[in-house]
């Protein structure tokens, strides 16, 4: 099935059973809450394992003069220890241009250079964890270390125009920029900055390796397992085919797992060498530096507007980090290319390499960090004309892609902002900061629009009936906390006419037909139309064994009937069982439309005006993301990620030490992130809306939406509140108390 026209209308809007947007519980839920669901370093699998431990690098840049691994080889338990002396031959690292960047090889132990700060250079493997982690404190290692560049602001000289990234451009220009902006009656010309963020999740990075027969199988934390899986091939060298993947629960992904790491690579040779199964975990800390996370950004923004509001000119420019050995990059300009209308818009991107480890995809890239910047500058842009926030942003809705030339296949932008302000009580704002005082505290109301691209890819699926009318379901795709397992069910007991307790969906393993997993907020729509697609062709099986056409064909209770027929499932399965197979794959409609999910966020903050102190007092978002499957897990993801946009405004900040070249805050002790005290009322809600030119479930991605322009409200209503811009985030209370008395 190929997208290259609307949708047609099908079970899943027909909803007979009414289970597509009913809130159902997890049906992985009981297995996580009662610790019966395996994560990669729970799984136990070909006999007992040895325990990996890594040493990283005390260096960021340099290299490794001597290492003396006498000690550790001779420790009790010990069973190898691997360095750059005695580690096997594998891949080069790259391509560096990759098609697909998460497969592409990466070698460990391979030189004596150090590249960053916590670079594998020796991994231990014994007996026990706590064997192999004391042995790897008796190896020593003599750097030769040589100076590094570590910040983003001092080397903006040295900044490179980076190739297209994800299929959008870096640079594009409409209109000529320049001269519209310089004669705009109204402009405003701010300069942001956001820090390096690091994805946190629950479930540390873990692998189990084990070799059978000429074959590695993997258990680990993995989103993508395809690109896994060709990832090991291409640092083994060996053939794809030689590899299994399999990653059936994962506590939590935000873009750390889209890569798989040095954990994996070195258990596999490690296995291989030994003869036995290698597990090993990293630590919190080691997660920093060895894991990727979301590079810093500079931000400049210019918008020109005429004095009624209309824009006319655009410009965002963005520079950002790079490993010196990589290519990714920050694409914090790329939404505002089609987000508001103006004949002339300049969006770039820049970046510059540092000697920092990989910096990747975290929740929302671009977006996230781009619209804290774009939806502060529109919100300083309104006070300037004397326009409410909201009115500015409806003033400016584009009646097509400003972009592409295209039509939106659904925008309800206006529509959120318009219900949020009446669900928020926005007419109750105070224009003019500072004018609403509770006592000490000085409260203020901050809006933001969010939007995030809609992508769908190829999947397969194949899912089979057997006698006892039981529909299984199995692909590639992962569960990363989503719901995926769910969302999945729900489905297909919809399209089969089955109670959701005879669904089985079987998940996470490279051995199953292809998906894109879990990245992007495509997961569900792409797997989930994979899904449909073989149900679909199920259906036309079942219905001809019933010999009754399927457009005629009613699924419920388990049974198929039609023109005076019927029978279970079970029974037209017969003892063999039915098969089929289904496929999604994008077409024209990803070209001929413009596609988005859109939202709109509203805060209300207290601000301290003795200490500087920021209170979240209340926040909604509210949202148009095509039809919702799963209300409560929609609500979930949504909310989950506007606290986020919580941490990236208030408390989120990696920090480096630009002596050294390592994060100083690396662990969940100082690396600060929300608590159940900093998030009072929160509410999400979703606009009614489906969009059939996306795909044939006509939904879009809702995980990442939430994070987009969550943390600008929130920054804009402390400006509300006290009178105080600031453009550096988080917003810290040392950054309100200067404001305010610079403001004195």
């Amino acid at each position: 099935m190929q997208m290259n026209a609307p949708a047609p209308r099908n079970p899943i809007d027909e909803n007979r059973q009414g289970l597509i947007g009913k809130p159902i519980d997890r049906v992985d839920g009981r297995l996580k809450v009662m610790g019966l669901a395996p994560y990669a370093h729970e799984v136990q699998e070909g006999g007992p394992p040895a325990y990996g431990f890594i040493v990283e690098a005390t260096i960021a840049t340099g290299l490794i003069a001597e290492i003396d691994t006498t000690a550790a080889e001779r420790a009790s338990g010990v069973l190898l220890v691997l360095t750059h002396r005695n580690a096997p031959a594998q891949g080069a690292w790259g391509p560096l241009e990759a098609k697909d960047r998460y497969a592409r090889a990466s070698p460990q132990l391979v030189s004596p250079r150090i590249e960053h700060y916590g670079q594998a250079v020796a991994f231990v493997v014994a007996t026990s964890f706590e064997q192999a982690r004391s042995a790897s404190r008796l190896i020593r290692v003599r750097y030769a270390p040589k100076p590094g560049e570590y910040e983003l602001a001092p080397n903006l000289d040295k900044a490179e125009i980076p190739a297209d990234q994800f299929g959008q451009k870096t640079d594009n220009a409409v209109g000529e920029f320049g001269p519209a902006f310089a004669a705009a009656p109204v402009k405003i010309d701010a300069t942001f900055t956001t820090p390096f963020h690091i994805h946190a999740q629950m479930e540390p990075h873990a692998t189990l390796a084990y070799w059978r027969d000429g074959r590695v199988i993997i258990h680990c934390a993995s989103q993508l397992l395809e690109s896994a899986q060709n990832a090991v091939a291409a640092t083994l060298k060996i053939a794809p085919s030689k590899v299994r993947i399999v990653s059936r629960y994962i506590g939590g992904g935000f873009g750390g797992k889209l890569p798989i790491y040095g954990d994996v690579m070195l258990s596999a040779m490690a296995s291989r060498q030994l003869k036995r199964p290698v597990k090993t975990a990293l630590t919190r800390q080691q997660m920093f530096h060895f894991t990727t996370h979301r590079s810093d950004t500079i931000q400049r923004l210019r918008l020109g507007a005429t004095p009624d509001g209309k824009l006319t000119a655009i410009g965002h420019e963005t520079w950002s980090h790079s490993a010196r050995f990589d290519n990714f990059f920050e694409n914090a300009s790329t939404q505002t290319r089609s987000l508001y209308a103006a004949p002339n818009r300049l969006t770039t991107h820049r970046s510059v390499k540092l000697d920092l480890p990989i910096s990747d995809s975290t929740r929302a890239p671009g977006e996230s960090v781009g619209m804290l910047a774009l939806e502060g500058a529109m919100d300083e842009l309104a006070e300037k004309l004397g326009l409410d926030p909201i009115e500015l942003r409806l003033r400016n809705e584009p009646p097509m892609d400003p972009e592409l030339g295209v039509p939106y296949s659904t925008r309800q932008l206006v529509g959120c902002l318009r219900e949020g302000a009446a669900r928020f009580g926005w007419d109750k704002r105070q224009a003019k900061p500072g004018a609403t005082p509770q006592g000490r505290w000085m409260i203020g109301m901050g809006v933001a629009a969010a939007t995030r691209g809609n992508l769908l890819m190829p999947s397969k699926c194949t899912v089979s009936i057997d006698r006892q009318g039981v529909l299984t379901a199995r692909m590639s795709m992962t569960d990363i906390g989503t719901g995926s397992y769910t969302v999945f069910t729900q489905i297909a007991a919809e399209m089969l006419g089955l109670p959701i307790e005879r669904v089985h969906i079987e998940l996470g393993d490279s051995d199953f037909p292809e998906t894109p997993g879990s990245g992007g907020s495509w997961g569900a729509a792409s797997a989930g139309s994979g899904l449909f697609d073989a149900c679909m062709q199920l259906r036309e099986a079942l219905a001809a064994k019933l010999g009754v056409p399927v457009l005629d064909a009613v699924f419920a209770d388990g049974r198929v009937s039609g023109a005076g027929r019927g029978e279970t499932l079970g029974a037209l399965a017969g003892t063999l069982g039915l098969e089929a197979s289904g496929e999604i794959k994008p077409g024209s409609m990803s070209k001929a439309f413009s596609q988005q999910a859109y939202g709109a966020h509203f805060a209300e903050v207290a601000v301290d005006i003795d200490t500087g102190e920021i209170r979240l007092r209340r926040m909604l978002g509210v949202f148009a993301a095509g039809r919702v499957l799963n209300q409560k897990l929609a609500q979930s993801q949504a909310v989950g990620a506007m606290i986020w946009g919580v941490g990236s405004a208030l408390h989120e900040d990696a920090v480096i030490d630009p002596r050294h070249g390592h994060f100083v805050n690396h662990d969940l002790a100082e690396y600060r992130v929300p608590s159940h005290a900093d998030i009072p009322a929160i509410e999400a809600h979703f606009l009614q809306e489906v969009d059939d030119k996306t795909n044939p479930l006509k939904i879009k991605g809702v995980g990442e939406l939430g994070i987009c322009g969550a943390g600008a409200a929130i920054a804009n209503a402390v400006y509300n509140a006290c009178g105080v811009r600031i453009r550096s985030f988080p917003l810290t209370l040392d950054k309100v108390i200067a404001g305010l008395d610079a403001n004195a």
